[in-house]
């Protein structure tokens, strides 16, 4: 989300900081934390606001974690208990949960998780994805302004495809030969996003110009605003990658989606979604698969375990009555031998 969409939404900015560099190094991600910690330091320490709402797992987070933390201003926590085992997403996020002082997760199995992290049961709530929330009252565009917006034949079979570096491996782009490997095999049309900032994104965005320089087929996108990408899940074919998208957004749409790799490892899967290892060969498979007509016959009526986008009326109802004078005092977590007593 851009600052232009927040301001479009009628939220104020009342700040703005300089923190990300010109890099995509592991060292940059790191002195991106550094420095969003010390330009925050000084927002919030002039602001105080009662508390500070964070989401997900993004590295970035860290930073006004750690602001908040000092300054003793209590931390909600959005999709707080899942698992994505091929990023250091994983690590953030399970570190924002134990910094966190209020937890809204997406699914009762996350729930289930942030309670067993030693999380008192009254912090944590189930609330579903606030992005499905955005997904449900946004006007998405029809076919033929999807075609007049981004110069696209969507009466073709269109392949979407979004790629992002998995940062748990030193090599955060080694899984990428695989993918390219597979799609060179196909003859479909396909769109293609940009990765995101993490390390390894500059090497993944040349290695997928040079592909998509190799054919006419492949119409690549630097940025696409929500509205643009959530329609075109409407009306593709299928989603293939390692995007959350895949795991979440999808799902509403009913959408056939790859998931490849390590990436988004141990997340919760909606059944549009076919797990494939970063070789060519099952990634291929799992394409052939998700073209079947028996495979896309299942999907219809399907629901998303992510919920049905009304996160935020519970998120903002709970915030608006929680008991800000217990929020900064957590209980201990009960030893095993005090659980097995009670």
């Amino acid at each position: 989300m851009t600052v232009r969409q927040i301001e479009k939404d009628g939220f104020p900015i009342i700040a703005r900081i300089e923190c990300l560099l010109s890099s995509d190094s592991d060292v940059g991600m790191a002195k991106t934390i550094g420095l969003a910690t010390l330009s925050l330091a000084d927002m919030l320490g002039g602001w105080r606001p009662d508390i500070l709402l964070l989401i997900a797992d993004r590295y970035e987070m860290l930073a006004p974690a750690s602001v908040a933390l000092a300054l003793r201003i209590p931390i909600a926590h959005i999709e707080g208990g899942e698992v994505s085992q091929g990023a250091i997403d994983d690590a953030v996020r399970n570190a924002l949960t134990k910094l966190a002082h209020i937890h809204f997760t997406s699914t009762p199995l996350a729930r289930q998780r942030v309670i067993a992290m030693g999380e008192e049961p009254w912090r944590v709530h189930h609330a579903g994805a606030p992005s499905l929330d955005h997904l449900r009252r946004s006007k998405l565009y029809s076919r033929e302004q999807l075609e007049q917006r981004l110069s696209l034949d969507l009466a073709q079979t269109t392949l979407l495809v979004a790629y992002h570096p998995v940062t748990i491996h030193r090599d955060t782009t080694d899984e990428a030969d695989a993918l390219f490997s597979a799609l060179l095999q196909l003859s479909e049309q396909m769109v293609f996003v940009y990765p995101n900032s993490d390390a390894g994104s500059r090497s993944l965005i040349e290695r997928t110009q040079r592909f998509a320089a190799e054919s006419e087929n492949i119409k690549l996108f630097v940025n696409l605003d929500a509205v643009t990408y959530w329609s075109l899940l409407g009306k593709v074919d299928m989603l293939i990658g390692n995007s959350s998208s895949g795991i979440m957004e999808s799902a509403s749409c009913a959408l056939p989606t790859v998931n490849i790799g390590m990436r988004q490892q141990g997340r919760e899967r909606p059944c549009n979604i076919l797990d494939a290892d970063a070789s060519q060969k099952s990634i291929l498979d799992a394409i052939h698969q998700a073209k079947s007509e028996a495979f896309r016959n299942c999907l219809h009526g399907m629901t998303n375990p992510y919920g049905s986008g009304h996160a935020s009326e519970m998120i903002a109802a709970i915030l608006a009555t929680v008991p800000l004078e217990r929020l900064l005092v957590k209980q201990p977590t009960p030893l095993i031998r005090e659980i097995e007593a009670q």
